[in-house]
């Protein structure tokens, strides 16, 4: 898993972020100061930055000025929401641009997918076991042999993996693997999760959290 600097003047959100960070198996580290973002970043070795932009000592657009040189991944998370705003910090090198509110899975599975561009973290290969999946080759082994998963079911299957051990909606979830504009029912979502249980094993492990949705418990 991943080292990841969290840059964020509000307590709570940084509580927040750090949080789930740890929920999903990564370290994180917080500074809440801009002028101190560099000197951390030698102490910490960061592998990527959630970096806010209104920040006491130095703002976070002249920040990315310095950090694009060393080729670390940022993700900007701000409350600043103009167009403007995150055209300038993707030109600047960001990675992604996120705004104020947002939910804590959408920044996780972010966080994975830039982690995944730069092959960070070696988190692409999940064990528990007799399960192993490799999440770049797709492929899906129970007691050693090979399991026929469908295209739905595998990207159900990584997502659940990739925000293991925090509770899902069914509505998350049908917008994370069907798309926004998908049509359908939530019911789709349970009958992909039995699915998933019956093909995998993970009766014990894929818990249905009461009038919400779903969790993957992976021992900590």
């Amino acid at each position: 898993m991943a080292k990841i600097l969290v840059v964020e003047d509000e307590p709570a959100i940084a509580d927040l972020i750090l949080m789930n960070l740890k929920l999903v198996g990564h370290t994180g580290f917080h500074t809440d100061r801009g002028d101190k973002v560099l000197s951390d970043m030698e102490i910490y070795k960061p592998d990527l930055i959630i970096l806010d932009i209104m920040l006491p000592g130095k703002d976070g657009f002249t920040l990315m000025k310095e950090i694009e040189p060393m080729q670390i991944p940022v993700i900007f998370l701000s409350a600043r929401d103009e167009l403007t705003d995150k055209i300038t910090g993707l030109k600047l090198g960001a990675d992604d641009y996120m705004v104020k509110p947002f939910a804590a899975v959408e920044l996780l599975t972010r966080i994975e997918t830039v982690l995944k561009r730069y092959k960070i973290g070696g988190g692409n290969v999940f064990a528990m076991d007799n399960l192993k999946v490799d999440l770049d080759a797709h492929m899906v082994l129970l007691d050693s042999c090979p399991v026929e998963l469908t295209i739905k079911e595998f990207i159900l299957l990584e997502i659940l993996i990739r925000n293991k051990n925090i509770a899902l909606s069914r509505e998350k979830l049908l917008e994370l693997v069907w798309g926004y504009d998908y049509m359908g029912e939530t019911r789709t979502v349970d009958v992909h999760i039995q699915r998933l249980r019956k093909k995998l094993g993970l009766d014990d492990n894929i818990k249905t959290v009461y009038k919400m949705g779903y969790r993957l418990e992976v021992p900590r």
